[in-house]
């Protein structure tokens, strides 16, 4: 995995979190009570299960003011993890510094949801996590013995 790889996740990242971030912004002036209620009906799942029931929920305490909250935290999420990706790709040594740390911050959250439980989503994520974190702290490692040629 090179630091390009890297530079596509995080990229990879950050458009998923625009296009939620965009799809939040979409909800604003809806009945998004309504529309999740279509959702879990076109799903067939039961409104009275855990997972469905908190999802009806959270839609229904969604207001405008919630909506462009959290759509534009989603964006400016987004745009960190772009930059992010613009300065891995083009090898900028702060991008690597930052993939590290950014990256490393999640590390404890996904130990303490693994120790709640396993799962596959969870153990993917922290392992990719962990993947990256060790990979970059390698290369800033094999920078310190070359120049910079972008900073």
């Amino acid at each position: 995995m090179g630091i390009r790889t890297v530079a596509v996740v995080e990229a990879v990242k950050g458009v998923l979190v625009l296009l939620a971030g965009f799809g939040l912004f979409a909800l604003i002036h809806h009945d998004v009570q309504s529309i999740a209620e279509q959702i879990v009906r076109h799903f067939h799942l039961n409104p009275a299960h855990r997972t469905p029931r908190v999802f009806l929920d959270l839609a229904e305490r969604l207001s405008d003011r919630r909506l462009w909250t959290m759509a534009v935290l989603a964006c400016s999420y987004a745009a960190v993890r772009l930059a992010e990706a613009y300065g891995l790709w083009r090898g900028r040594r702060w991008a690597e510094w930052f993939a590290v740390v950014s990256s490393g911050m999640y590390l404890p959250i996904e130990l303490y949801e693994l120790a709640k439980g396993i799962t596959v989503i969870r153990l993917c994520t922290f392992a990719i996590n962990l993947g990256i974190v060790l990979f970059m702290v390698s290369e800033l490692r094999s920078a310190e013995t070359r120049p910079a040629l972008h900073d």
